[in-house]
């Protein structure tokens, strides 16, 4: 969720930790434009998640996350 350039966690709720404008944790944002063949036609869904949260999302998942490593980060 974002409010006037704070972000906070959807989930739990905590604002993410900024330092000088830069946010000094990682964070989930996921936009989702629902179209045709859904409960959901023509709405549009954000929300943010942080790291911890994300953790315990996955971990309800029945497949796992696929996970590989970046070579080079920039």
């Amino acid at each position: 969720m974002r409010k006037e350039n704070e972000i906070y966690c959807n989930m739990c709720g905590r604002k993410l930790e900024k330092k000088e404008d830069i946010l000094r944790e990682d964070v989930l944002s996921v936009k989702k434009n629902w179209g045709y063949f859904s409960g959901r036609d023509g709405e549009i869904h954000e929300f943010d998640l942080c790291e911890t949260c994300y953790d315990r999302l996955i971990k309800q998942f029945r497949l796992p996350v696929t996970q590989t490593e970046q070579k080079e980060m920039l």
